[in-house]
């Protein structure tokens, strides 16, 4: 696309004069929420013809993953022109034309730990929304203790033969392939002896069954693996060294899920969207409360950009990431807080009513996914601020 150009302005007025030539007017809207997000994969369905039309545009010039490199699929924009590149999307209000665990998650880890093969083979699929990724971590048995996975993955020599379980694997049901811990030896300690492999979700003996949730939503699944025969080229990294990709990965998924703390979708400030809620009458206490949660979503924003800017530097995130996640999803809960209680008991309808009851029950689910924050809260404690134990 535009990697060539490496003055900063010229970047950004050629970036200017292609989106606005490009975006569809119906993906002007800065929507963000489960039903206006393209997820894309093998059988994803586009709600309309400028989502597909957004998508393909933007894949075609490696902008659905700015940052990757060419080869994989990516724009190789560097750190400035990454953050053109937002604030050109975000002059526009547009809609980010793809997102997916394969871009948040599965992706940086393949960028990190990938052999050249399986780069070339998993990303360029990713960047193009043609495969939808899930993620195998969580067990009934291991949640928070998430080193406890006892899913087995057995050497049986020209192949692995999966069996065990896995829960709260969110949209299992609609993905392509899944990245998963499993435990390659049962004997080594239990940090050791565990595995980073990818599965396809077509391979016989993989099964999936929805959790229903408060919400009403079923995003969430438990996944079952029954003599499941896996190729032995899908382990990344090391063999029973899986802990570490994992490591690597839960800093960029906790980061993910920090940024729900930045502000809402479709591009309006909350006290727009109280006012909208109280008829314009909202009282000193509520404005208050609506311009302190602006400005901490402002802050968390400015702290996610100077953490990206270290990374680009070479220091990465790493612990950090756990205070990012906790302090995004307490904003995230907060800011639904603020918009329940303005509009009162309306609030409590299953409907429009300027504040959805399904949205506020699912931010409670960003306690828990990533890392409860009781484990972040203990993270902070010792690994980031030193406290003794």
């Amino acid at each position: 696309m535009t990697a060539e150009i490496t003055d900063p302005e010229a970047f950004r007025i050629e970036l200017r004069d292609r989106l606005e030539q490009n975006c569809p007017a119906e993906m002007r809207d800065g929507q963000n929420t489960e039903e206006a997000i393209c997820w894309g994969g093998m059988n994803w369905t586009f709600q309309s013809d400028a989502q597909k039309l957004w998508l393909d545009r933007m894949a075609a010039r490696g902008l659905t993953v700015p940052t990757w490199p060419t080869a994989y699929g990516g724009a190789g924009l560097d750190r400035e022109r990454e953050k053109i590149f937002h604030q050109e999307m975000s002059r526009i209000n547009a809609r980010l034309p793809l997102q997916s665990f394969g871009i948040w998650m599965l992706g940086p880890a393949l960028l990190h730990f990938g052999t050249e093969e399986q780069k070339l083979h998993y990303l360029p699929p990713i960047a193009r929304g043609e495969i939808r990724w899930c993620q195998g971590y969580s067990e009934p048995g291991a949640g928070s203790d998430l080193a406890s996975v006892q899913t087995k993955c057995e050497d049986k020599g020209d192949h692995w033969l999966v069996n065990g379980q896995k829960v709260w694997t969110s949209y299992a049901d609609k993905a392509d392939w899944i990245f998963a811990l499993l435990r390659t030896d049962r004997d080594a300690k239990k940090h050791l002896g565990i595995s980073f492999v990818l599965l396809d979700m077509t391979s016989p003996g993989v099964t999936t069954r929805p959790i229903k949730l408060i919400s009403g939503a079923s995003p969430f699944c438990e996944t079952f693996f029954d003599d499941v025969s896996v190729p032995k080229e899908q382990i990344v990294g090391t063999v029973n060294r899986g802990w570490d990709v994992a490591k690597y990965l839960l800093t960029h998924e906790r980061e993910m899920i920090s940024a729900g703390g930045q502000g809402l979708g479709g591009g309006r400030a909350l006290g727009a969207v109280l006012a909208d809620a109280t008829d314009g009458k909202m009282d000193a206490t509520l404005r208050a409360a609506a311009i302190k949660a602006e400005v901490d979503a402002m802050a968390i924003g400015l702290t996610l950009e100077r953490y990206k800017d270290m990374a680009e530097g070479g220091q990465g995130v790493g612990d950090a990431s756990a205070m990012l996640k906790y302090v995004g999803t307490e904003l995230n809960k907060d800011r639904h807080e603020l918009m329940m209680s303005a509009s009162g008991s309306d609030a409590l309808e299953w409907g429009d009513t300027g504040a959805d009851p399904a949205d506020w029950l699912r931010t409670k689910a960003n306690s828990i996914e990533g890392g409860t924050s009781e484990v972040m809260l203990s993270i902070i404690s010792r690994r980031v601020l030193g406290l003794p134990g």
